[in-house]
């Protein structure tokens, strides 16, 4: 409990510290003139929050005892564009990531709801970050609207226009979900422990972003102990190993030559590759989980 309490103390002492001059550097950005003016403001911003990241490892690597076993990092370049696939179970996923991908790749990104920019305080790091901001149309709001089918693709592709020519690395949790037993039984999912993902999510980050991207990066993120742990078992010291494995794999162009909504055969195309990706990351979980027992 005062493990918990202290890391707790500590993580919101170096949120409210740095959170100030991101900010201020965030309205330099706003105002100021010219585009390598705003690129200096952006890049003082991702260094601020990647020292963020850095202080967060360092409280967990002074308060908790987690082995953080973090595997095929090693070819990883700041000067690469990635798109990072990953499985969802925790809130203890978002630290691992921290552990795994900061200050050897661009700091990574979320495609956020646009709707999150109105947030305060929260909003404006967001966009300090160059968090993209999409807009998604329902299938049921296109059939009524049709003069706006395309329009949401369009909006995120100007929201990530910022992108072109920079490195950069976009996050992308394909089940949309933590996983739960209770879920997975629900979905009725083909994976033994994964829920189904979400192809459209994955082919409208392809779409706004294919031609920025080098490299997919497939991370598997595995709680060898069985049972997934929440955030507070993290900080109270409860988490006693996770595993992190990554694979780098080459992005093909086919993968963004359509629309996903209007081409059934694309659409099957990029369901089928996305149903693959996940039947190897599921035999990835259990040949990993097979591995650490082994060893025990």
């Amino acid at each position: 409990m005062l493990t918990g309490i202290l890391a707790i103390v500590l993580l919101f002492l170096n949120t409210v510290i740095l959170i100030g001059p991101m900010l201020l550097v965030a309205l330099f950005k706003l105002v100021l003139p010219g585009v390598a003016a705003k690129r200096v403001c952006s890049a003082t911003v991702m260094w601020i929050a990647e020292s963020w990241a850095e202080i967060c490892k360092g409280i967990f690597a002074l308060l908790t005892p987690t082995q953080w076993d973090i595997r095929g990092v090693e070819a990883l370049r700041k000067d690469t564009s990635y798109l990072v696939v990953s499985n969802h179970q925790s809130w203890v996923d978002i630290p691992a990531l921290l552990q795994t991908f900061n200050r050897k790749t661009p700091y990574f990104k979320f495609f956020l709801k646009k709707e999150l920019i109105w947030v305060p305080f929260l909003g404006l790091a967001f966009w300090a970050l160059d968090y993209p901001f999409m807009k998604r149309y329902s299938k049921a709001f296109l059939q009524k609207n049709p003069a706006l089918k395309g329009k949401d693709l369009e909006i995120t592709r100007r929201a990530c226009e910022k992108f072109q020519g920079i490195p950069v690395t976009v996050v992308n949790f394909l089940e949309g979900t933590r996983f739960t037993a209770a879920k997975h039984a629900a979905q009725q999912s083909p994976y033994r422990n994964l829920l189904k993902p979400k192809a459209g999510g994955v082919a409208f980050v392809l779409a706004a972003l294919g031609d920025n991207l080098d490299a997919l990066l497939d991370v598997t993120v595995v709680y060898p102990e069985g049972e997934t742990k929440g955030f507070w078992d993290l900080l109270s010291g409860k988490v006693e190993r996770v595993i992190v494995d990554v694979r780098t794999c080459r992005l093909e162009p086919r993968l963004w030559r359509s629309d996903y909504q209007e081409d059934p055969v694309f659409r099957e195309e990029i369901q089928q590759w996305v149903s693959e990706l996940w039947q190897q990351k599921d035999a990835r979980i259990d040949s990993i989980r097979r591995e650490f027992h082994a060893t025990q």
